[in-house]
């Protein structure tokens, strides 16, 4: 199995290593759950100023070749829907989404999915905080909002904060493996 991990510009660290972390845990225990990271740019700045080379540019990546797709939130003070929003990464949620895969965000990271249209009465969520602006604005794009720390419906999961993005990950890797997997990868890492 294999993952594509988008590192839009902007993007929050923690919840992309999150993600990262938990899939590269369980392939290294050998449930085959391959990450390939992704940008717009072979070089990515993170929210906080971490210089992240990602193994594939978004333009020319095969969805064929792909299992699931995790995306991390970001700021928006940092660039995050410059890429976010861009038509590459629209495109390419819109694909994943067409092919029935898995796709998982993470706080922010929804607000793309609600953008591509994707999420148009589905129930999900996003960041809660700053009086719930941004759940409003993923309302805005039609997605029925539910103010909980992680929705799923059907295969798309998101979440409203960083403190999430451990819980998105095995969620993911849960939907990727089963249930037996997962725990097996909770024990490991301590959980």
């Amino acid at each position: 199995m294999k993952t594509l991990l988008l590192a839009p510009k902007g993007f929050e660290i923690f919840e992309f290593s999150a993600l990262f972390d938990v899939l590269a845990w369980a392939d290294d225990l050998g449930y085959d759950t391959k990450v390939v990271t992704c940008g717009c740019e072979k070089q990515v700045l993170s929210s906080f100023g971490v210089l992240l080379t990602v193994d594939r540019i978004v333009d020319g990546i095969n969805v064929d070749e792909y299992d699931a797709l995790a995306i991390p939130g970001g700021f928006e003070e940092y660039g995050f829907y410059e890429d976010g929003y861009s038509s590459s990464f629209l495109d390419m949620i819109r694909a994943f989404h067409d092919q029935d895969k898995i796709i998982a965000t993470v706080c922010t990271g929804a607000l793309p999915l609600g953008k591509s249209g994707i999420l148009a009465g589905k129930k999900a969520t996003t960041y809660y905080l700053n009086e719930g602006c941004r759940q409003m604005e993923l309302a805005a794009f039609g997605a029925d909002v539910v103010n909980e720390p992680v929705v799923v419906d059907g295969n798309i999961i998101t979440s409203y904060c960083p403190g999430t993005a451990i819980e998105v990950a095995f969620k993911l890797l849960e939907m990727l493996t089963g249930p037996e997997k997962m725990n097996n990868v909770k024990i490991a890492m301590g959980f």
